[in-house]
């Protein structure tokens, strides 16, 4: 088992990429805590996961409240007394051209995409440091670096995401601990099945694989950047697209 013993903390663990994270981290025999803004999907995802033989708990939390970020990091801390690694994996987004966008839309996704990253990321570190290990692993996307029509505010973030990433490797390497970041492509998310099925059919034909991602496939780049396997990368953006970007 990759993660075996290792204590992770996955925010937007309650459907989705965060989700598979959690049942891929799980299944690597890491101790899990689900960390979701949505109370009501927490107790599901834990019992499901703790019906199987794993260990994990939920802690419901705003990753753009600081006093919910401390009482997430408390509650870690509490029942397993160490930190190894935090999936940033929380996210949003809210969609309209640069002359239609309001202000309203563009801050909710800088304050969960950049801000709610910056805060887990920051009290993550502060427990890092202590132990004089750990890694942290960020949600980008390839549109943090290619762009994307409609998506203004959620380009910028991810922006921000990747220059936060390799900030803290530089920082935070001394204290043996890794910063990386997975930039997704198109992935069968229940949002993005919601679209219409020409818009499907055009991102699958954009992808050199000619399909859609899976949230297992992103969760297999986090498994990997958290285990030992990746020992010696830090710094760096994965991406994991099918080629898209190509």
């Amino acid at each position: 088992m990759k993660l075996k013993d290792k204590v992770a903390i996955i925010t937007g663990a309650g459907s989705g990429i965060g989700k598979a994270t959690a049942e891929k981290f799980c299944a690597e025999g890491a101790k899990v805590v689900i960390a979701d803004v949505k109370a009501d999907v927490i107790s599901s995802v834990v019992a499901a996961l703790n019906e199987n033989g794993s260990d994990a708990i939920g802690v419901s939390v705003d990753v753009t409240s600081s006093k919910d970020v401390e009482h997430l990091m408390k509650k870690t801390l509490e029942h397993y007394g160490r930190l190894d690694i935090v999936v940033n994996n929380a996210g949003v987004t809210q969609d309209a051209q640069l002359i239609k966008m309001t202000e309203e839309q563009f801050d909710k996704v800088m304050n969960v995409n950049v801000k709610g990253v910056f805060q887990i990321g920051q009290a993550a570190a502060k427990i890092m440091k202590e132990q004089q290990s750990g890694v942290i692993l960020n949600a980008s996307s390839v549109v943090g670096t290619y762009g994307n029509f409609g998506q203004t505010n959620y380009a910028a973030s991810k922006w921000g995401v990747n220059g936060m990433t390799k900030t803290w490797a530089r920082e935070l390497g001394r204290f043996n601990i890794r910063v990386n970041a997975v930039a997704p492509g198109f992935i069968s998310t229940p949002m993005v099945k919601k679209m219409p099925e020409k818009v499907l059919m055009m991102m699958k034909d954009k992808a050199l694989l000619n399909r859609l991602g899976n949230p297992e496939d992103v969760a297999n780049g986090y498994a990997f950047l958290a285990s030992d396997e990746a020992s010696f990368i830090t710094g760096t953006i994965l991406s994991v697209d099918g080629g898209v970007t190509l």
